[in-house]
């Protein structure tokens, strides 16, 4: 028995999806303990690519249990466009493989009203939110006034928290962001209509996870975003608005951290960020754009183009300590065959002082300049390789030298978008 969290080491878009769905073969069960649909998992099985938002990567394997626990919050329109895209394709063929938490909150639509009508008040100093609601969602919850999956499908609660909640919302739109306010019966109509689509998936998630540890299985719990955009460890204020960090996995899915085994971190051999917020490694140039057309980094969620940049050993370093990563898993490993050098950041420099860990300040963090050093490339296609004592020499040198200064050992390589183009160095769940 394993139970294994799944993390993002950089800012999110690492190929955690791709990772979780390889893992998930070992898998009896899969968690998506934080987050909602505005992070994206892609995942190629076979010639398909299919993108997921809410449900757990390994709803693509037969007889496996996906959970939605209740760190998550839940857009249910979206969550039965997920079912629905899922069932056509053959997935979640009976209510055994998917479950959703009581406990999870609901995004409601004044959410991604307010989101995106606050995002747009901000003018120049934008966060870079998705607009999908998520932010107001979590600020309801921590206020206790947000309204949960277990309040949707008891209709006298949900009548009297909506009632109570489009008041103050109403007036808030009306008065301050200038927005349209909501009719109580479009909105209450409409979710009670999917409850009684998404009711057949409800239940105490917390007990159901705790009785299959207790039974042995191995489990698979997965995060949203990375490691810089959890709300206390990122780089505030540019973060998501839940924890993203392996700890939220604890309180995400309802079970005690003595229960958790081993922490995998997972990052780019490369580095991406959507939004805005400092990216000491940023490259704005066309080295930036030769790495965003062969990594094909735009978000899953949004489209929006990735910023891209090179390895930032110091930030992953900092996921590693933050997270407790036992085992770090490099991906698109191949989108830098083509280059005959490679960069990584071994630390900053800021007014003459050389800093080997993340400042806090974000005024500083924007002001520290990357150190680099020059690593040979490999210049061959790596897509095909499956052992890892058969890529180029370069291309293990490069490995182990992010090993080295981010003191954590590569467990997993992956050298392409597809399930089996991944190389495997040590089982995690052994």
């Amino acid at each position: 028995m394993s139970n294994i969290v799944v993390i993002g080491t950089q800012w999110g878009d690492e190929g955690k999806g791709k990772v979780i769905d390889f893992l998930t073969e070992q898998a009896d069960i899969i968690v998506r303990f934080q987050g909602g649909n505005n992070a994206g998992h892609t995942v190629m099985v076979k010639d398909q690519t299919i993108i997921l938002h809410l449900i757990p990567s390994g709803i693509l394997h037969p007889e496996k249990k996906c959970i939605i626990s209740n760190g998550v919050v839940i857009d249910p329109r979206e969550l039965l466009n997920e079912i629905e895209l899922l069932q056509s394709e053959g997935f979640i063929l009976n209510n055994d493989s998917l479950f959703i938490s009581e406990g999870a909150h609901l995004v409601m639509p004044y959410h991604k009203r307010i989101d995106v009508a606050r995002e747009n008040l901000k003018g120049g100093e934008k966060i870079g939110t998705t607009g999908r609601g998520i932010g107001p969602t979590y600020e309801d919850k921590i206020r206790r006034i947000g309204i949960r999956v277990i309040d949707l499908l008891e209709e006298d609660v949900f009548n009297e928290k909506l009632k109570a909640n489009l008041k103050e919302k109403n007036f808030y739109l009306i008065h301050y962001l200038k927005e349209k306010e909501f009719k109580f019966e479009e909105i209450y109509e409409e979710y009670l209509d999917l409850a009684e689509k998404i009711k057949e998936y409800v239940v105490d998630t917390s007990v159901i996870l705790n009785k299959e540890i207790e039974n042995g299985k191995n489990i698979l719990f997965e995060g949203a975003q990375g490691s810089f955009l959890d709300v206390d460890h990122g780089t505030y204020p540019f973060v998501t608005s839940s924890n993203t960090v392996a700890a939220g996995a604890c309180t995400g899915a309802g079970i005690g951290p003595t229960k958790i085994d081993k922490v995998i971190g997972i990052s780019k051999a490369y580095a991406t960020r959507v939004g805005n917020g400092p990216f000491p490694t940023e490259l704005v140039n066309e080295l930036g754009e030769s790495l965003r057309a062969k990594g094909n980094e735009y978000g899953a969620t949004t489209g929006r183009p990735r910023r891209c940049g090179w390895f930032d050993a110091v930030m992953v370093k900092h996921a590693i300590r933050v997270n407790g990563i036992n085992g770090l898993g490099i991906t698109k490993l191949d989108v830098l065959s083509d280059f005959s050098k490679i960069m990584i950041c071994t630390g900053y420099k800021y007014k003459g002082e050389v800093c080997s860990s993340i400042p806090s300040s974000l005024s500083k963090l924007e002001r520290c300049r990357p150190i680099y050093e020059e690593m040979d490339g490999w210049g061959l296609d790596i897509s095909k390789i499956r052992e890892y004592n058969k890529l180029p020499d370069n291309a293990r040198r490069y490995i182990e030298r992010v090993e080295e200064l981010v003191g954590a050992k590569v467990i997993l390589v992956s050298v392409g978008s597809r399930r089996d183009e991944t190389i495997l160095l040590s089982n995690p769940f052994i």
